[in-house]
């Protein structure tokens, strides 16, 4: 089955689908049809998409999977949140607060946790 074109050929205007039909019961409704936020995605995008869902949206099993590298994947991640229309960091905070990291460093020095889990806390908060 071929996936529906949301692009005219002849203008490059946006298609709005206005016909249905059922091949089982040979119903016909008219109308105007949305494609949903994911029908904006190219086939590309919606791989990807696809991908992330499978590796449960850990990044470190899609580098293995897909091959590419952290900084890679995150623009590719970036490119499909634009992609539907959201920007993306815009209400979520960069990386870790100072009390967090403070936090992890007093951890470290009490003994509570050992070096390579405070790294690894470290390097996972600045992701």
């Amino acid at each position: 089955m071929n996936n529906l074109p949301t692009k005219c050929p002849l203008c490059g205007g946006e298609l709005t689908v206005t016909r249905i039909y059922c091949r089982e019961c040979d119903t016909t409704i008219e109308g105007r049809f949305g494609g949903g936020p994911f029908s904006q995605l190219s086939a590309e995008q919606l791989a990807f998409i696809e991908t992330f869902i499978r590796c449960e949206g850990k990044i470190t099993r899609m580098e293995v999977e897909l091959g590419l590298s952290y900084p890679t994947i995150r623009n590719r991640l970036l490119e499909v949140i634009r992609a539907l229309g959201y920007e993306p960091g815009g209400e979520e905070p960069v990386g870790m607060s100072e009390a967090d990291r403070q936090r992890i460093l007093e951890d470290l020095d009490q003994g509570r946790i050992t070096a390579e889990e405070a790294m690894r806390l470290l390097q996972e908060n600045e992701r």
